[in-house]
């Protein structure tokens, strides 16, 4: 029996149509619970529960989507500022993707980023977000991540990539690598994804420059605020308190006992 199931069905509550929403659910694989009665609440809130899956998933790798991968960093950010646990973004971008797209077609390169995801996705812990937020490109928020251990996490997502053959169309199999750049967000302050993620390019960008297939991460001994985040640090702050001193000092807790 299928979702939709006979056309009488198709119209809800209220006069919904709901025949599209159900194909889609059908094509995703979502299988209706047989213990759900059409046209009920239960039935409904599935159906929307559904759809908001699928708004936030790739739908090649079934990761999170760029769509919830700005959300997800957004509330990081935040988080960030009001407790100042370290968070880790990591850019993962595959090597000479093109390359493999010329050589073996793109069914080919599907193939390759599906099996890059998947590795991804072992590698990170379940409070951490693997998303897919361009063609060969791939972010991953890690909260609560000690800056010790930034560039070891980094490094055995690197190495279990370049450590798992691909085998694409026609059972051939092939190495694949990914250049990696991150960077920590600055604690106790009120940063802005964009800018997080420009610290995590540019250490991608370094990566891919050096050589690729390495890990680059952006770990100063201390923070260099930028001016837009200091703009945003002291919203609401007088003039004159802003330029007495950099101020920064007064905003972080001494968590020595």
């Amino acid at each position: 029996m299928t979702l939709a199931g006979d056309a009488s069905d198709l119209v809800g509550p209220c006069g919904l149509r709901l025949e599209k929403a159900l194909s889609l659910l059908e094509q995703a694989g979502w299988v209706v619970p047989t213990d759900l009665v059409p046209d009920s609440a239960p039935w409904l809130q599935w159906i929307v529960d559904g759809l908001c899956d699928l708004s936030s998933r790739d739908a090649l790798t079934g990761l999170a989507n760029r769509r919830q991968f700005e959300a997800a960093i957004a509330r990081e950010l935040d988080r960030v500022a009001r407790i100042g646990e370290p968070a880790l973004l990591l850019v993962a971008d595959i090597d000479h993707f093109k390359r493999i797209n010329d050589s073996f077609g793109h069914a080919a390169g599907d193939v390759v980023i599906r099996s890059v995801a998947s590795v991804l996705q072992e590698c990170v812990r379940p409070m951490d977000l693997v998303a897919r937020i361009g063609g060969e490109e791939f972010a991953i928020i890690l909260p609560n991540c000690p800056h010790v251990f930034g560039q070891t996490v980094a490094e055995r997502i690197r190495q279990r990539v370049a450590a798992t053959p691909v085998a694409v169309i026609g059972g051939q199999q092939i190495t694949v690598t990914v250049s990696i750049g991150g960077a920590f967000a600055p604690q106790w302050v009120r940063s802005s994804p964009a800018l997080w993620s420009e610290r995590a390019d540019q250490q991608l960008y370094r990566a891919k420059s050096e050589g690729r297939n390495r890990a680059c991460l952006d770990m100063p001994p201390l923070t260099v605020v930028s001016a837009e985040e200091k703009s945003l640090l002291f919203a609401g702050v007088g003039p004159s308190d802003e330029n007495s001193d950099s101020g920064f000092g007064e905003f972080v807790p001494n968590n020595t006992p």
